[in-house]
């Protein structure tokens, strides 16, 4: 047996077939994290024109504390899709958990981040949870217990449409708990030419990000993609209020993957990940949609960004 295609997330090879299998061709957004993926994302949050995590960044600066106040100590801070955990300190600290528990969909960058994490913090039991958050999850025993404060930072939310982000918010609440509190990041809806610049950066990060999940493919999937064949394509739909990436075949192109040939043509496009921005009152409607009450929301001086905190009040039978 080859014993590289038998570590292969089932549900992975699935979503790549079902893509070349269709019409539309598309793959979920959450692929594009193994580790390699992973450690670009933590490039791309450094690049100029990526405003959102140094915007998102300077508000946990600035207002943990206040988020403390209101939330009290010695809740378990359960992380979803928590990548490096680089913004998560200034909670931490903030907030004086009880216990932290990381969850992530790549679990040796999951394992790497908490070691990290840990000596920073040496005293916080430190549960990770290597996991995909797109549904309820089970917790770990010894944070069963706990009042609860979910953190969803990096606008994340909006690399769904919005019945996959409601059905989420839905999931995390169940997964939290009733009196449970939630702390997410929205992306603001601005200038076009700022949005887009932010996913197609000049330095070509973002495109070596995308371009990885092909080469994932060919690692993971015994394939034989061309990489070289496709680029990254960035546009703003205003109509639904979001950016689109794509890798687009620059000439014909014809591959194998898992012992399966496909082939695309010169033009057509693999449309690899949404990231919707949100108007004023869009994220309060979505997060009372998926049984969040929004309770405070803090944003920057340009309204580049916010951060909602948000309780899982119990559910009334009638206005």
């Amino acid at each position: 047996m080859d014993m590289t295609i038998s570590r292969i997330d089932p549900a992975f090879r699935n979503d790549v077939l079902r893509c070349f299998e269709q019409e539309n061709l598309a793959i979920p957004a959450r692929w594009l994290y193994d580790r390699q993926g992973s450690e670009l994302f933590e490039q791309i949050t450094d690049l100029p024109e990526y405003y959102p995590t140094r915007t998102e960044t300077a508000l946990l600066s600035q207002y943990s504390d206040q988020a403390a106040e209101m939330t009290g100590t010695g809740r378990a801070i359960v992380e979803f899709g928590s990548g490096s955990s680089t913004k998560t300190p200034h909670l931490l600290r903030a907030v004086q958990p009880a216990a932290y528990v990381p969850i992530d969909i790549s679990g040796e960058f999951l394992a790497h981040s908490s070691a990290q994490l840990q000596t920073q913090f040496p005293d916080l039991p430190i549960y990770p949870l290597e996991a995909d958050f797109m549904r309820k999850l089970t917790l770990p025993d010894e944070v069963a217990e706990m009042p609860k404060l979910g953190f969803f930072p990096g606008s994340t939310i909006g690399n769904m449409i919005a019945r996959t982000s409601v059905d989420l918010l839905r999931f995390m609440r169940e997964t939290l708990g009733t009196g449970s509190q939630l702390l997410i990041g929205f992306d603001r809806i601005k200038d076009a030419d700022v949005l887009v610049a932010a996913y197609d950066d000049s330095a070509g990060v973002t495109a070596e990000f995308s371009l990885n999940l092909l080469h994932r493919i060919n690692r993971e999937m015994d394939g034989d993609i061309a990489v070289d064949q496709f680029r990254h394509v960035a546009i703003w739909n205003d109509l639904y209020a979001r950016i689109e990436i794509y890798l687009e075949a620059l000439s014909d192109a014809r591959f194998s993957i898992d012992g399966n040939q496909f082939e695309m043509a010169k033009g057509q496009k693999i449309h690899i990940e949404n990231s919707h921005k949100y108007g004023l009152r869009d994220a309060r409607l979505m997060l009372r949609a998926g049984g969040w009450s929004p309770v405070r929301e803090w944003s920057d001086d340009r309204d580049y960004f916010s951060l909602i905190l948000a309780e899982a009040h119990p559910f009334k039978n009638a206005p």
